[in-house]
């Protein structure tokens, strides 16, 4: 069996969650869904029991801290401190420098919910089988709601017997176009994981984006060793164009693949994920901290403090963090990261 090896990114600020989601202590380090960061859930789900090399986690010098402390009980896991933000694309292209040639790595977003980590590690093989073929392959989140917040992959013609050609990548789409894919099937949502040889990455990124993958050779070139810590050269890495790994790599590729995977995935990307990822009474109410309810409908309550009662309200979000308090709509929490609060924060 191919060992993979999980290449953790470790970034972002979450404001869409503030007031949980602060610079000081951003999104993928709270326990959003149960008792377990949502970072450390992921560092979890890549275990070695399931068959996983230790890990990668590519991350900024702000968030070493969180990622030290939630590491500790991991052996063997290395850290890539990036110098600044830069995107998914360097962001992988550093790990990949630090690899063996012939790795499979497995890119997994810090921050998201997955459900079901037995249908989760039955992806990853299947994708990493496809992968060590030469394949660049995305896990197809099964799409059964038309969302308008994610990107989409067109299932193409069969490859082996879990994979596909990906035969479109689609941008986020409006409601209508959403609906259109549901309701014709054969549409995945883009979740942001990918499995690919590090050989056959690095390939992709000569031809595609050559610029970036000479500016982060540079960095690894320059860089330096502290410990579990590797420490890219600063200079060339401020360089580097910010671009995803989907513009620069995955819609160019001729070798891009997906595997479907329906695992109770959650991209946890605001208050109202939130409410649908915990547990919910029977009126889908979802409650954490000192809350009373009644006669509600729908509605998300999370207090680290005071105590919240709320009468008669249905898709009502209601979060208090310390001195901050955010009352909103489901419709509205699209906005939070918008407030001055959050961007101030």
């Amino acid at each position: 069996m191919t060992q993979i090896v999980p290449v953790i990114l470790c970034g972002g600020s979450g404001t869409r969650l503030w007031p949980r989601s602060r610079a000081a202590r951003p999104k993928p380090f709270l326990p959003l869904v149960g008792g377990t960061t949502l970072f450390a859930a992921t560092v979890a789900r890549c275990s070695a029991d399931a068959g996983f090399a230790p890990p990668v986690v590519v991350t900024g010098a702000a968030h070493l801290p969180h990622v030290e402390q939630q590491l500790a009980a991991t052996p063997g896991a290395a850290i890539i401190v990036e110098p600044a933000a830069r995107n998914t694309a360097a962001a992988i292209a550093l790990a990949a420098l630090r690899l063996p040639r012939d790795a499979v790595m497995l890119v997994c977003p810090s921050d998201h919910h997955i459900g079901d980590r037995a249908a989760f590690t039955a992806a990853a093989r299947s994708a990493a089988a496809l992968a060590g073929e030469g394949w660049l392959v995305s896990l197809g989140i099964e799409a059964k709601t038309p969302e308008t917040g994610f990107g989409y992959l067109k299932r193409g013609e069969p490859i082996g017997a879990s994979g596909f050609r990906v035969a479109r990548f689609i941008e986020k789409p409006d409601g209508d176009r959403a609906r259109g894919f549901i309701a014709e099937g054969g549409y995945f949502w883009n979740g942001g994981i990918f499995a690919f040889r590090v050989e056959d990455f690095l390939a992709e990124l000569a031809a595609h984006r050559p610029a970036i993958l000479d500016a982060v050779g540079k960095a690894v070139a320059g860089g330096r060793e502290d410990g579990p810590r590797f420490h890219p050269d600063a200079g060339p890495f401020a360089a580097v164009e910010s671009e995803s790994v989907d513009y620069a790599v995955m819609e160019n590729t001729a070798r891009a693949a997906m595997v479907p995977a329906d695992m109770a995935w959650s991209d946890i990307g605001n208050w109202p994920a939130v409410r649908e990822a915990r547990p919910r009474d029977a009126a889908g109410n979802a409650t954490a901290g000192r809350v009373e309810l009644v006669d509600c409908r729908n509605v998300l309550v999370d207090s680290d403090g005071p105590r919240v009662s709320v009468i008669g309200l249905d898709n009502i979000i209601v979060v208090v963090d310390s001195d901050e308090v955010l009352v909103t709509s489901a419709a509205g929490a699209q906005k939070v990261g918008k407030l001055q609060g959050a961007v101030n924060q």
